[in-house]
């Protein structure tokens, strides 16, 4: 369970919550440097959307080493390969999306975990532990305590046995797929429609029943506050390119009025 995990959930237990960024477009080695420099707590790197491959992530895993930031990874499946892999490059968690069932979660919480938590397959002295040498039980005891494991609630029938999702052990974050969700129920992107209202209680106070997180990536301000009310205790901010474009777009903008100013 979360609390008795190290890594995000000690930053979790000491301030409350965690923030961070979804990553779709900019894998500049410095982009772990700048995120932690920023106060993000994690980057959330896509692979679900972006097509960005083990070797793009692997780049990144090893800038974040050393850095007081974790890299997680949204997967494009559940798949046992995908899981293993991004976690042996040096993922410190993941995000896996449709979740729908408990058997489901079980089983990703099985991949995601070295035995007797699970079945992960076993390589030491690589990325995942820094290449260092140590005993194996201690690395995989280690490890376990580290992995985040994140289930994304994002269908009508997920969000029907959220309750049975969130009480499986290993599952730590709970988070809610607006889009995909809306799309499910036959409401596409109506965020102030009452079944979705509905919905966003409903993932939060499974999380906050079974003592995990409720996660959600907030586009603005706005957002961010909405659903901190609402429970939300780990918030990604925004993702990368849309928040270089929004800033650009206002400074630009602020520019052209005052060029209109002098000109009128």
């Amino acid at each position: 369970m979360l609390q008795n995990k190290t890594g995000l959930a000690k930053k979790k237990a000491a301030k409350g919550y965690l923030t961070g960024m979804m990553v779709f477009e900019f894998f500049s080695a410095n982009m772990p440097s700048i995120a932690a420099a920023a106060g993000a707590d994690f980057l959330m790197y896509d692979m679900e959307h972006t097509g960005i491959t083990t070797e793009t992530l692997r780049v990144q895993m090893a800038a974040c080493r050393g850095l007081n930031i974790a890299p997680l990874v949204r997967v494009p499946s559940a798949g046992s390969n995908i899981i293993g892999q991004v976690l042996d490059i040096g993922a410190h968690g993941i995000m896996v999306p449709m979740v729908e069932t408990a058997a489901q979660a079980e089983q990703i919480v099985r991949l995601a975990h070295y035995p007797p938590e699970g079945q992960r397959g076993t390589a030491f002295s690589i990325a995942h532990d820094a290449f260092t040498t140590g005993h194996p039980v201690e690395k995989m005891k280690k490890a376990n305590n580290q992995t985040l494991v994140i289930a994304m609630i994002e269908t009508v029938e997920g969000l029907k046995n959220v309750d049975q999702i969130a009480a499986v052990l290993g599952v730590d974050v709970l988070w809610l797929g607006h889009f995909d969700l809306t799309s499910s129920m036959g409401i596409a992107g109506q965020l102030d429609h009452p079944d979705y209202i509905a919905a966003v209680k409903t993932i939060s106070a499974a999380a906050a029943a079974n003592n995990k997180l409720a996660g959600y990536m907030a586009m603005n301000k706005e957002f961010a506050s909405h659903y901190w009310d609402s429970g939300y205790r780990m918030l990604a901010y925004g993702l990368d390119h849309l928040l270089l474009m929004a800033a650009l777009k206002d400074g630009l903008e602020f520019i052209d009025k005052l060029a209109k100013t002098e000109t009128g």
